[in-house]
């Protein structure tokens, strides 16, 4: 008995040291497939950094892969003061900070009204927000052009706020109404036996719980905002209105010759969004996981 007994531990022992010596060799492999995706995430932002430092004479002597024989901030400085791009990302800030906001307040108080509220024809909504994402930004160009001359908007950063806003609430409705629909009701009805109205129940019960989320979708539709590209170029004309991509956009076109410019143009576009991320970080990952917990 004892010998069957030892056998029968050792057995159990060797099967946890094959099973734990598989477990740490599937995670060398998912580490390395995550570092070839960080490499390749990483390679276009190193592409860039490295021609914008080059002079057009090195990048024509040596080509876009190769180390810079140079370090000169020429590009870097020329798109800086050319497109004025100290007043283009105030405006891309100011946008992008603004439309998040209204867009999260938006979409609070409307998944409020379908998720708590269960207003009649909720669900009818959803379904049509959810077409409304769907449609093209080239089908409401036009429309949204004309409505803006029409009241006095046109070429002004307000009219582009209020856009973005109110696309953007599409999906921050359809995502905080399905997680109100499960928000625990017994947490209301304590809220409703202590005499709170529905705006203390919003602001002092639910938003306090949601907060981790709506600090994530704040940080989505920042980036979003900031990467648009068509709508900004239609309604910003002037030079003082328009954001970091419009400025890129343009520049890139004026200068298709000098690959330096256009390496400092993407570089410079891209640093402010790498950076909000990077500050941003942790926000993203505690909404993700508690998200995931609920």
């Amino acid at each position: 008995m004892t010998t069957t007994a030892s056998l029968s531990t050792e057995v159990v022992s060797d099967m946890h040291v094959h099973h734990g010596q598989k477990k740490g060799f599937a995670r060398w492999i998912v580490l390395a497939i995550l570092l070839v995706f960080l490499a390749a995430t990483l390679f276009p932002f190193l592409l860039a950094a490295l021609n914008a430092i080059k002079t057009p004479a090195d990048y024509a002597a040596n080509g876009p892969l190769a180390l810079p024989h140079s370090f000169d901030l020429t590009a870097l400085q020329n798109f800086w003061t050319t497109v004025d791009f100290t007043r283009k990302l105030f405006n891309s800030i100011l946008i992008s900070g603004c439309t998040a906001i209204l867009a999260v307040v938006l979409s609070l108080l409307n998944a409020y009204a379908i998720g708590i509220g269960r207003v009649r024809g909720g669900k009818a909504l959803l379904v049509v927000l959810l077409i409304s994402i769907m449609a093209p930004q080239e089908a409401l160009v036009y429309p949204l052009y004309y409505m803006a001359k029409q009241i006095g908007l046109f070429d002004s950063m307000l009219a582009v706020i209020l856009i973005f806003g109110v696309l953007h609430t599409a999906f921050g409705t359809y995502l905080l109404s399905s997680v109100l629909t499960t928000f625990p009701r017994e947490i209301i009805e304590a809220a409703l036996i202590d005499n709170a109205s529905r705006w203390q129940i919003l602001w002092k019960v639910i938003v306090p719980v949601l907060r981790p989320t709506l600090a994530v979708l704040a940080t989505f539709f920042f980036i979003w905002t900031w990467n648009e590209f068509l709508i900004p170029l239609v309604f910003l004309v002037s030079n003082n209105n328009q954001t970091v991509s419009v400025a890129m956009g343009v520049l890139s076109g004026a200068n298709t010759q000098d690959p330096t410019a256009i390496a400092a143009a993407s570089l410079l576009g891209v640093t402010p969004t790498v950076i909000f991320f990077l500050i941003f970080q942790r926000t993203l990952t505690r909404g993700v996981a508690v998200g995931a917990v609920k």
